[in-house]
C-alpha cells in the first residue's frame, strides 16, 4: 500500500510539520509513505499530475485556512480522474466542520484534531486488518454514502511523538517547525487552542537533543510552534539556558506572553548572542475592556514594561501583534492600541483582522458581539456594531504601509521626519494609507525606489511642503539599503572627484584607523550634516561628506573635521 501525504504551503521557505509527524509515527509500519509539498502558488493542474504520477492509493492532505480551496479543487480532480484513489484530510480546518466537507464527497475520510494516533491506527485497519474502521477514534469515515464518526480521541501523550527530521533531509533555506509542548494555558476566544485545556511538554533532556539536530545541521530559523512558550517559567529558562551556551548562527523563534516573563529570565536572556532569538508577542489591543471580552487576562502596563526590558537589551528582535475588530473596539479604541504600541517601538508591528475559525468561542458568540464574517477562509471580519466595514477597508490600507515603511526597517529616518509633523504615529501611517490609494499605488506593482520617491510626493501634495531636506533623508535611508553606485534621479548627486580622490588618500593613510579604505567603500556628499541631523534632529547647512561600507547596514561614518 502506498501513501502520498502532501502539504499545500503556503510559502516555498515554510515546511508542514504535521505530514512528517505522520510519517514519523508509522515508520516501523510496512507499506510506502512518502511526502509531497507544495504552495498556493503552484498551479493546481501540475499538483494533481505530481500526486497522480505516484500511483498511490491513498491520499492525504493537511488543511488549514489558507490552503483548504486549493485543497477541495485538487481532491475533486483527483476523484475524477481516479475513484479508486481514497482520500483523508486532517488539521485544523476540517477538524471542527468536517461533515461538510464529506457530504460533496471531497474525500473518504477525515483525521480530527491530533492525528498521530488515529493515522498508525487507519494505516494498521488497512494493511494489518486487525482493527475495524469504526474502531477508530477521532475518524470520520462514509459507510454506503452515510458519515460516521466514532468518537472522540483523548489527548495523546506528546512524549510519544517521534522527532520528525532526519538526517539525511534538506532544511536549506527553509523555516524548520518545532513543537516542545502542546496546548496552551489561557482561553482567548479567538485561538483554537482554548478548545482543549491544560500544556503538554516534552521531556527536557528530548527538547535539547533534538534542538542539537538543528544547530549541527546549521538550519537557519527554528520557529516553534508552542502557543505560549513561557507558560512554564521554568521549562522555558532551561531551554533559553541551552540555546545561549551554544555556539550556532541558527534564530530560534518563539511565540511568548511577555507580561509573564520573570526577572531570571530577563537576566538570563540578556546573555544571548544578537540574532540568536526572536520573539512574537501578541498584544492585540491595549483597551482592558476588550482585553476582558476576549479572555486575556494580561494588561498591557505589564506587556509593556517587560517588552521595554527586553528592547533595552538590544540583542532580540520582537514583533508585536494588534488584531483589529475585536468586540468591543472600535476605530478610536483601535487608533489608541495603534498609538500605545509603537511607543515601545519594536523592530516589528502586526497588524492583524480577526478571524473567526471554526470551533473558536469567538464564532460561537459573534451574534452576541455583533460581529458579521466572512463565509469564506480565512473568515475575517467584515464589520461589528463598534466598527464599519469601510473603517476595516481604511486599516487594511494602514496595514500595508506600515508593513512596507516600518516592518522592513529601511526607512526608518524618513519616518521619523514624518512622525513629528503629525498629531500621532497613527495619523501618519493613515494619511500614507489614503495617499496610496488615491493614487493608486495600492492597485498596482511599483518599483523599490519608487517606495521612496512617494515621499516626496506626500510630502508636497499632501503636506504641500518643501522637500529639501527630505531629499536629503531619503538619499541616506536609501544608500543604506540599496546600491551605491545608482540613486534615481529624483534624489541629488554631485560629484567633485579631485575633492573625493583626497579624502580617500586621507582615508587610506589612517585619518580613519579603523576603516581601511577599498573598493568596498562609497563616498557621498550631502548637503546637510546628515548624520548630526539624523541623531540630534538639529539642521545645518554645508558640504557634508559621508562614507559607506557597502558590505554593512551599519551607520555610515561621517567625514566632518577630516574634509
Amino acid at each position: 500500500m502506498k501513501v502520498v501525504l502532501t502539504a499545500v504551503n503556503s510559502k516555498f521557505i515554510h515546511s508542514n510539520l504535521a505530514i512528517r509527524y505522520l510519517k514519523a509515527y508509522t515508520e516501523d509500519l510496512s507499506y510506502q509513505c512518502i511526502m509531497k509539498e507544495f504552495t498556493i502558488n503552484d498551479r493546481i493542474e501540475r499538483i494533481v499530475e505530481e500526486l497522480i504520477s505516484e500511483k498511490p492509493n491513498i491520499i492525504g492532505f493537511s488543511c488549514y485556512i489558507w490552503n483548504i480551496d486549493y485543497v477541495i479543487q485538487i481532491s475533486r480532480l483527483i476523484k475524477l480522474i481516479d475513484s479508486n484513489i481514497k482520500i483523508f484530510l486532517g488539521g485544523p480546518e476540517v477538524s471542527y466542520d468536517a461533515v461538510s466537507y464529506m457530504k460533496p464527497k471531497i474525500c473518504d475520510y477525515i483525521l480530527e484534531g491530533e492525528g498521530e494516533e488515529s493515522y498508525r491506527e487507519f494505516i494498521e485497519c488497512k494493511i494489518k486488518k486487525n482493527i475495524s474502521i469504526s474502531q477508530i477514534k477521532g475518524l470520520y469515515y462514509l459507510d454506503n454514502e452515510i458519515v460516521k464518526y466514532n468518537g472522540i480521541r483523548k489527548l495523546m501523550d506528546i512524549n510519544n511523538i517521534k522527532f520528525p527530521y532526519k538526517e539525511d533531509d534538506n532544511l536549506d533555506n527553509k523555516i524548520v517547525y518545532y513543537e516542545a509542548s502542546r496546548g496552551c494555558p489561557f482561553n482567548c476566544k479567538y485561538c483554537l487552542s482554548s478548545t482543549t485545556h491544560g500544556v503538554r511538554f516534552l521531556n527536557l533532556e528530548r527538547v535539547k537533543k533534538e534542538l542539537k539536530f538543528f544547530i549541527d545541521k546549521k538550519v537557519k530559523l527554528v520557529k516553534f510552534i508552542d502557543r505560549t512558550f513561557n507558560c512554564n517559567p521554568t521549562f522555558a529558562y532551561d531551554i533559553w539556558k541551552f540555546l545561549i551556551e551554544k555556539n550556532t548562527e541558527t534564530t530560534f523563534h518563539f511565540e511568548i506572553s511577555a507580561d509573564i516573563l520573570t526577572n531570571d529570565q530577563i537576566n538570563l536572556l540578556k546573555k544571548a548572542s544578537k540574532g540568536r532569538f526572536q520573539f512574537e508577542v501578541g498584544v492585540q489591543t491595549t483597551n482592558d475592556t476588550v482585553l476582558k471580552n476576549i479572555n486575556r487576562t494580561a494588561n498591557f502596563k505589564d506587556i509593556k514594561e517587560k517588552i521595554t526590558e527586553l528592547l533595552q537589551i538590544k540583542n532580540i528582535k520582537q514583533h508585536l501583534d494588534l488584531i483589529a475588530g475585536l468586540p468591543g473596539e472600535d476605530f478610536n479604541s483601535f487608533k489608541n492600541s495603534f498609538n500605545e504600541l509603537y511607543t515601545i517601538h519594536p523592530e516589528e508591528i502586526q497588524l492583524g483582522f480577526l478571524k473567526l475559525l471554526k470551533g473558536s468561542l469567538m464564532r460561537q458568540e459573534s451574534k452576541k458581539w455583533d460581529i458579521v464574517y466572512s463565509p469564506y477562509p480565512p473568515y475575517e471580519i467584515l464589520k461589528t456594531s463598534h466598527i464599519t466595514y469601510n473603517e476595516l477597508v481604511k486599516l487594511k490600507r494602514v496595514e500595508m504601509v506600515l508593513d512596507k515603511y516600518y516592518n522592513s526597517g529601511k526607512f526608518t529616518n524618513i519616518l521619523e521626519y514624518f512622525i513629528k509633523k503629525f498629531h500621532s504615529p497613527f495619523d501618519l501611517y493613515y494619511g500614507l494609507g489614503e495617499f496610496f490609494y488615491d493614487k493608486g499605488y495600492l492597485a498596482r506593482n511599483i518599483s523599490s525606489a519608487d517606495y521612496y520617491k512617494i515621499f516626496i510626493e506626500f510630502n508636497e501634495e499632501f503636506l504641500n511642503e518643501d522637500s529639501f531636506i527630505l531629499k536629503e533623508v531619503i538619499k541616506f535611508d536609501y544608500l543604506m539599503f540599496n546600491k551605491k553606485k545608482w540613486i534615481p534621479n529624483f534624489l541629488d548627486r554631485e560629484r567633485n572627484k579631485e575633492l573625493e580622490k583626497k579624502i580617500k588618500d586621507k582615508i587610506v593613510k589612517g585619518v580613519i584607523k579603523e576603516d581601511k579604505f577599498t573598493s568596498n567603500y562609497h563616498l557621498e556628499k550631502f548637503n546637510i550634516d546628515i548624520i548630526k541631523y539624523t541623531n540630534e534632529h538639529t539642521l545645518e547647512y554645508g558640504d557634508f561628506y559621508v562614507l559607506y561600507n557597502e558590505n554593512s547596514k551599519n551607520m555610515p561614518k561621517s567625514l566632518k573635521g577630516i574634509v
